[in-house]
């Protein structure tokens, strides 16, 4: 401070500096511009600090905090600009309004910081008592921001009513979009069914003049209700659309918001292995909360689906650390301890399993969604299921995951809904056997589920695995149903699936391609160049799978399905061609000649086709159909 200073002589503020403070307070309160403002009010702190404005220093130190908590991710960036609110608190007269805002703005990131939230309480009933609404109003959205915890639903709707409250008293638009975006949120989070209607009212008022950081938490929300809708490939797309807007914005989230979406895509897809480079960097991003965890259990559970057993257990471990209660009631808990049970699961687990499931209990009947709405994984119900079913309690975990397929039909999650209803249909199978007719109802129904949402469901692990051995076929109408080690797809009928289900029939019998072809019973036989004739029961079999062949093409000829119906045809035309040569003038029958390599090429290539629509549908089904599968001029199935 100058000598005139010390005197009481106030100096005149330069008028660029009362410029950039405007400017920056319209990017900041108005725009939701954060990068902006950011740019504005480090030009008026550094001018103020020149010529000694108080004032002006106060203010600028103040709007370098931005509107959420933590904006600054950095060491180097937050420890500067807590250093200049600190000065600044040190100058101003200690009874001021810009003191107590510079005391909430510090409070509540030290709260954040330590996940807790008793400091910025005790501020916010301060500023009530004080009777500064626009103190009252930051103190309102701070304090709302450190209670993002699943025990606190109800605390931060009276926080978000009262800044909703507040905004006409401050006259600033921003505090009112803070507070229905604060209102919006803690619906999704309580999965209040009029959560849409506060969204609707949100996006309604962007229309007519856009806030960049309000802005960018409703697209946000908006691709986490697509992906709760099953449009991956639109989800996608509008996650990267969400993530340049948030760059735009200059929200530090942006880049770990849109990880944390793919993330969901991918792990609903099957994919989410593909992933562990991207969260390799992710983990260690400075740009993540210093309480958020959410990244590196995705790890541990993309490492677990993997196959990576010592890399999941690792991170795991880091995770759990001594204890797995002390991890911070963030934001992200919920998502983090999703993680957790499915990781325990994918490793058998107990004793981890068995902590998650006492920590997640008391929210049973919250969604699992992380941060301001990034992602959602469905109901707590599921991950409750899943630590029962690791901990082996069959009757609990169905109980559950009876109710997480009941809340994620409420939630319009379709895709969790499809997982949960699958992970039922998997526990009901162990607790009254894989022949179990409500067992069975539920995986058959998501199976079909995912086929048509482009989901690939999950195989079971530990004890659940011994009851699949084999594949097993079944044929429902024009669909047939796979399975295989806790695996389920349903995929439709053809040629190639009716030879799979005979091989599959006969585990380790080789059957003759012609046999194949024709129908026949399966029956180890010479080759069919050494079969001198074609008896009548041979015949009549040739004929009956003509005429089968002619009705299953003209059916799908009617269907306007050329490809599967000239694969028909091609294999009616080989038959015509095998008892015409069979058979003499008059009816007589004749040798076989040359029939073996006809036959290998049509069943190879129909075994083949089904095999690739197999593995559409489930990557790892193919991949051990292809190497348990056998053709050629005798085919087999051996199972591994």
């Amino acid at each position: 401070m100058g000598v005139l200073e010390e005197l009481g002589v106030r100096l005149p503020s330069y008028p660029d500096i009362r410029l950039a403070l405007v400017l920056g307070e319209r990017a900041l309160y108005v725009n939701g511009d954060l990068q902006t403002a950011r740019r504005w009010f480090d030009s008026a702190y550094r001018q103020a600090e020149s010529c000694g404005d108080v004032p002006a220093l106060a203010r600028a130190a103040l709007g370098q905090g931005g509107v959420w908590v933590q904006e600054h991710r950095t060491c180097a960036e937050s420890e500067m600009v807590r250093a200049r609110q600190r000065h600044a608190l040190s100058l101003v007269d200690p009874y001021s309004s810009l003191a107590l805002r510079l005391r909430i703005r510090m409070t509540g990131e030290e709260d954040y910081g330590a996940g807790g939230h008793e400091a910025i309480l005790r501020l916010v009933a301060r500023a009530r008592t004080a009777g500064d609404p626009t103190a009252l109003a930051e103190a309102l959205s701070l304090a709302h921001h450190c209670l993002l915890g699943p025990e606190h639903g109800p605390l931060r709707l009276e926080l978000a009513r009262e800044l909703i409250g507040q905004a006409p008293v401050t006259g600033r638009r921003g505090d009112l979009l803070m507070g229905l975006l604060w209102r919006t949120v803690d619906l999704h989070l309580a999965a209040d069914p009029h959560a849409g209607r506060c969204l609707e009212e949100l996006q309604g008022l962007l229309a007519e003049h856009d806030h960049l950081a309000v802005g960018f938490v409703v697209d946000v929300i908006r691709v986490m209700l697509t992906i709760r809708a099953g449009l991956f490939d639109q989800a996608e797309k509008m996650a990267g659309d969400c993530f340049e807007r948030g760059v735009k914005a200059g929200d530090m989230d942006a880049t770990g918001w849109y990880g944390g979406q793919i993330a969901a895509v991918r792990w609903y897809q099957g994919r989410v292995a593909e992933l562990l480079p991207v969260l390799t960097d992710l983990v260690s991003s400075p740009t993540l909360s210093p309480i958020d965890n959410s990244y590196l259990a995705g790890f541990a559970l993309a490492a677990a689906t993997s196959g990576d057993r010592r890399l999941a257990a690792g991170h795991l471990a880091r995770l759990r650390g001594r204890d797995l209660a002390d991890l911070p009631r963030s934001s992200s808990w919920l998502f983090s301890m999703y993680c957790v049970a499915e990781t325990a699961h994918l490793l058998q687990d107990a004793g981890t399993a068995a902590e998650a499931y006492a920590l997640l209990r008391p929210f049973a009947g919250l969604p699992v969604i992380a941060s301001l709405g990034v992602v959602c994984f469905g109901s707590v119900h599921h991950s409750l299921g899943m630590a029962a079913l690791t901990t082996g309690d069959v009757d609990l975990a169905a109980e559950h995951l009876g109710e997480a397929v009941r809340a994620n039909l409420a939630l319009g999650h379709w895709p969790a809904a499809t997982l949960s209803r699958w992970r039922l249909g998997q526990a009901l199978a162990l607790r009254d056997g894989p022949h179990d007719k409500a067992a069975r109802a539920a995986q058959s129904t998501a199976a079909q589920e995912a086929k048509d949402l482009g989901m690939v469901l999950p195989a079971m692990v530990g004890r659940a695995t011994a009851t699949h051995g084999t594949f097993r076929l079944r044929r429902h109408g024009r669909h047939w149903q796979v399975e295989h080690a806790g695996r389920l797809v349903v995929v439709e009928h053809s040629v190639g699936m009716q030879h799979l289900a005979t091989l599959i029939a006969n585990p380790g019998r080789e059957i003759l391609a012609a046999d194949l072809a024709a129908g026949a019973a399966a029956q180890e036989s010479e080759p069919a160049s050494a079969q001198p004739l074609l008896d009548d029961q041979a015949r009549e079999t040739y004929r009956q799978r003509l005429s089968e062949l002619q009705a299953e093409i003209d059916e799908l000829e009617a269907m306007n399905d050329i490809e599967r119906a000239g694969a028909l045809r091609l294999e009616r035309e080989w038959l015509v061609a095998e008892l015409t040569a069979a058979t003499g003038i008059g009816g007589r029958v004749g040798p076989f000649t040359g029939t073996e390599e006809r036959a290998r090429i049509a069943v190879g290539k129909a075994i083949r086709r089904a095999i690739s629509r197999v593995s559409a549908a489930d990557r790892a089904l193919g991949e051990e159909l292809r190497a348990t599968v056998h053709t050629g001029v005798r085919c087999c199935y051996r199972p591994r």
